[in-house]
């Protein structure tokens, strides 16, 4: 069953920050736009990420800024020279929402909340003559090139002079971003990188686990199996502190290819392991060790502003009759989940010794063993590699096809890197797009 063919300069297929970067772009300059989603209302993940304050950027240098894309920053350096930090600020006071930087040199609205800002965008794109899709769902192209949607009254095809895609990764994808899109646009010619979890939190090998090969794992072994570790948190260990963060410490790292990670902050405990900002800032170099050798081991440091020394003598400091927790609590201020993540790992043995208890307190090894699934990170690596468009964000195998956001191959911490980025790769989209239509051309598949 098909609902009609409808034909427009434009089509953006996905209506979060980067598609509606897009429209705003391509609106501005006249020409006319249609934004198809496929949820009930666009801006889903945008509002989600504005539960906790909407962290619409950093305030840090250009250069510091770029670097937080790694191995991307040079693809990436354009778009946010372009359209960076300050940019994004101005643009938001143009819709009437003021910002501030917060002590972490993270950027926030005046009033911490995102759907205020998004209504007012929405009303400005409606106001520039763009229209808006729900429940349009795109299923990929026709024989004749036209674009196919799965509506509410059945099947829909467009026909557009330009097409921007702004789909996003494969996180979340009960607020839209399932990658679906994916198989798309392989079978068309475009180089997709696998998506993988970006942001992510990890499971933990238990501190329990057998020590050598057990004759489970040796009987998978012989079937051509691989054994699964055991991977959470002893029960007396998640009974207390699931749910708990660690405040206050400091994770460092150093993969097999030399990269280094050392940052202070902090992170949170979960059924299974860990997740959280600190950790979320070091998943990318974690993800990639555990994928190269099925684990990754990061140190934590749960006493930063105490010597090594100092901590030494602490523990060994003649205790008297009081409890070791007693002892720890009063000389060193260590208790709750730290001191239980200590006993997690040494067991009573390791507590007595206090050697080896001091060292535990300034490196205790945490090894990690698989990411969390994708759906449950915060967004994605991988995605349309950059190689496969050209400087104008269009995928050289699909003429007038632009591709932006979080479906593009970058990742970067959270910070407002994620948000700057996808708006910016949108913008140039959309400029892309614009100097596409004053070619006169027509978009193909």
């Amino acid at each position: 069953m098909s609902a009609g063919t409808l034909q427009c300069d434009v089509a953006v297929i996905g209506g979060g920050p980067a598609g509606l970067m897009a429209a705003e772009v391509l609106a501005q300059a006249g020409v006319a736009v249609h934004v198809f989603d496929a949820m009930p209302s666009v801006g889903r993940k945008f509002l989600l990420a504005g539960k906790g304050g909407l962290n619409l950027t950093h305030s840090e240098p250009h250069e510091p800024f770029v670097s937080r894309y790694a191995e991307r920053g040079p693809q990436i350096e354009p778009l946010v020279q372009a359209f960076g930090g300050p940019e994004l600020r101005a643009w938001a006071q143009g819709l009437g929402v003021e910002t501030f930087v917060g002590t972490s040199g993270r950027v926030f609205p005046a009033d911490m909340k995102a759907a205020p800002l998004l209504r007012a965008w929405l009303q400005r794109l409606r106001g520039q003559g763009v229209l808006f899709h729900m429940r349009h769902r795109w299923l990929g192209w026709a024989e004749d090139g036209a674009l196919r949607l799965a509506a509410p009254a059945g099947e829909v095809r467009v026909t557009a002079r330009a097409v921007v895609l702004a789909l996003g990764g494969g996180s979340w994808a009960r607020l839209g971003s399932d990658g679906a899109w994916v198989p798309l646009l392989a079978q068309r010619g475009v180089a997709v990188a696998p998506l993988r979890p970006s942001n992510c939190g990890f499971d933990v090998l238990r501190a329990d686990a057998p020590a050598g090969e057990t004759r489970r794992a040796f009987l998978q072994e012989l079937l051509g199996r691989t054994p699964e570790p055991a991977v959470g948190w002893t029960p007396h260990f998640a009974e207390r502190f699931v749910g708990q963060p660690f405040k206050t410490v400091v994770l460092s790292f150093t993969d097999s290819q030399g990269r280094n990670f050392s940052r202070r902050g902090e992170f949170v405990v979960t059924a299974t392991g860990v997740e959280g900002s600190l950790v979320y800032a070091a998943s990318h170099l974690l993800r990639d060790e555990v994928e190269a050798h099925g684990h990754a081991t990061f140190h934590l440091d749960l006493l930063p502003d105490h010597a090594p020394e100092r901590v030494l003598v602490e523990v060994r400091h003649p205790r008297g009759s009081r409890s070791l927790s007693s002892h720890l609590k009063s000389r060193l201020g260590l208790d709750g989940i730290k001191a239980g993540i200590l006993y997690e790992h040494l067991g009573k043995d390791g507590m007595n010794d206090p050697v080896a208890l001091a060292h535990a307190i300034k490196a205790l090894p945490i090894t990690v063993v698989a990411a969390r699934p994708l759906d449950e990170a915060i967004s994605t690596a991988g995605g349309v590699a950059f190689e496969a468009m050209d400087a104008h964000l269009m995928a050289t195998a699909l003429p007038g096809v632009f591709c932006a956001g979080e479906m593009l191959d970058w990742e970067a911490p959270t910070g407002g890197y994620l948000m700057t980025a996808s708006m910016a790769s949108g913008r140039a989209a959309g400029e892309g797009a614009l100097r596409w239509l004053g070619q006169g051309q027509s978009a193909g598949a």
